[in-house]
């Protein structure tokens, strides 16, 4: 018995020494690991500096600003391009709490860890709240996140950008910071996931990356640019392509060319379900641009803002396009076949017109005419990447990819007529008595099995209702003239325009 009562006692040691450090019982103050070596350790430098450097930015200011991506190095190197994104923010911004979302530096892990171990952070200019709740809701979202204090005590990444908030926004709210350490896709979309609900107007996302790492001044600016351009795309899989392009170039000394991959890459996951925002880029620079940095070996800087432009279309309906949305869209289909046919690898686009809704993830169909015939047509049914970057592909595999015609020519490209089609979400139909002739284009399932008929197709062809569900059943999914009537029925509208329409 003597025994037995010792080991329940030293249970019990062990169970109070538990609950005691656990993170209910926690009221650490996370404490400043870089100060007066990244930035001033003195809170009146550290203010002038800061503010001057805001006022310096000359970026005006939006009150609609959802996230900015900034380096974290020393303020000597990089503190004049943050100030560019953090001057974007409206002082009197009402934000109800502040993602800070950065790479690991200090810490192996396979995940996010969410510092619950502080319920302050300090800086020479003050102390600022950690959204307890919203860390623990995470935490209780999804296995991928965790606590790892040690991702956290001395990390630098998260820490230099927040005397820029302190300085900057009138009212100063809890941060929930937030390290990634993880460059699995899977895990990363479950992040984006679980960060989804809050990736609202209400609360502002920080997200801190430096570019290119150590080669040569000139290779990192050349290098720095290409990633710059992919980030404006807002496609992650336009982004993490462009950094495997990066990679197998012949850099001198390259080590990576974003350090903040991960978390740059859950913020243009965020985006892609949005549909309203505009990527900025801001400002760059590199270290060989400093007096106190050389050339031979430098780290590149980015300062973008991601701004919202109106409400979000979260309705699924169809949304419509200006006319100089259609226009722009049209001559990126041209010009995607054009450089092309040149062997020119330049982007088709100018990403400083491209909007909210050209941005937004939608499906749509490149169709090609000549003479008023047919000359290919390939289209996505559904958005798996920004609308504009749908469309560069789709023309161009509309061009060289439709197994019916033999590949587009430069002789033919004088007498090449554009149409696109920009497609609503899908909505599965339990009845034909839903389908709208004319209004809605079909999409046939059945197996693996599919065919799809866009809404112009009835006015060119003039079939009734069920001569469209049968050539389509048989002609394009290939299960017979009534293989409609027991496969999934889809419908869908497009917004059709053509190079001949009033732009």
């Amino acid at each position: 018995m003597n025994n037995r009562f010792k080991l329940l006692f030293a249970i019990f040691i062990m169970a109070t020494h538990v609950i005691s450090s656990s993170p209910q019982g926690r009221d650490e103050i996370r404490r400043p690991a870089v100060a007066g070596r990244f930035y001033p350790a003195a809170s009146d430098t550290l203010e002038t500096d800061v503010k001057s450097l805001l006022e310096k930015a000359g970026t005006g200011s939006s009150a609609n600003v959802q996230a900015v991506i900034v380096p974290h190095a020393g303020y000597v190197f990089s503190g004049a391009t943050a100030a560019k994104a953090f001057a974007r923010i409206a002082p009197s911004a009402n934000y109800k709490r502040v993602f800070l979302l950065g790479p690991s530096h200090q810490a192996a892990f396979d995940g996010a860890s969410v510092n619950i171990s502080a319920h302050r952070y300090a800086t020479p200019l003050g102390e600022i709240e950690v959204d307890d709740e919203t860390c623990d809701r995470l935490l209780q979202a999804d296995g991928v996140f965790t606590c790892l204090p040690e991702a956290h005590l001395r990390e630098h990444c998260l820490e230099v950008e927040l005397p820029f908030l302190q300085t900057r926004l009138e009212t100063m709210p809890p941060i929930v910071p937030i390290v990634i350490g993880t460059h699995r896709y899977g895990k990363l979309e479950r992040i984006a996931e679980a960060l989804r609900p809050y990736f609202t107007p209400d609360n502002l996302f920080v997200v801190s990356s430096d570019f290119s790492h150590y080669p040569p001044y000139e290779d990192a600016c050349r290098i720095d640019k290409a990633t710059a351009e992919a980030i404006l795309s807002a496609s992650p899989e336009k982004f993490l392509e462009t950094l495997a392009d990066n990679s197998r170039q012949p850099v001198h000394n390259l080590l990576t060319s974003a350090c903040g991959q991960a978390p740059i890459t859950v913020l243009l996951m965020l985006m892609q379900q949005t549909g309203n925002l505009k990527m900025e880029h801001l400002a760059y620079c590199n270290s060989g641009d400093s007096p106190y940095g050389g050339r031979d070996e430098v780290v590149g800087y980015h300062a973008f803002a991601v701004t919202r432009e109106g409400k979000s279309n979260t309705s699924g309906q169809t949304f419509s396009l200006t006319e100089e949305e259609k226009a722009l869209l049209l001559g990126i289909a041209r010009k995607s076949i054009e450089t092309a046919l040149e062997g020119d690898d330049g982007l088709p686009y100018d990403s400083a017109r491209l909007t909210g809704t050209l941005r937004m993830n939608c499906g749509a169909f490149v169709t090609l005419r000549t003479g008023g015939r047919l000359r290919g047509c390939i289209g996505s049914l559904t958005g798996r990447q920004p609308l504009y970057l749908t469309v560069m592909s789709m023309a161009r595999a509309a061009a060289f990819e439709d197994p019916r015609f033999s590949p587009v020519t430069q002789d033919e490209m004088a007498g090449i007529h554009i149409d696109i089609s920009v497609l609503s979400p899908l909505k599965r139909i339990s009845s034909i008595d839903e389908f709208q002739l004319g209004k809605h284009g079909i999409l046939i399932v059945k197996g693996p099995y599919r065919g799809t008929f866009l809404p112009q197709v009835a006015e060119e062809t003039h079939w009734t209702k069920e001569e469209f569900l049968g050539h389509c059943a048989r002609d394009k999914a290939g299960i017979g003239w009534n293989g409609w009537r027991d496969a999934e029925l889809y419908v869908y509208e497009a917004e059709v325009f053509d190079e001949c329409s009033d732009q």
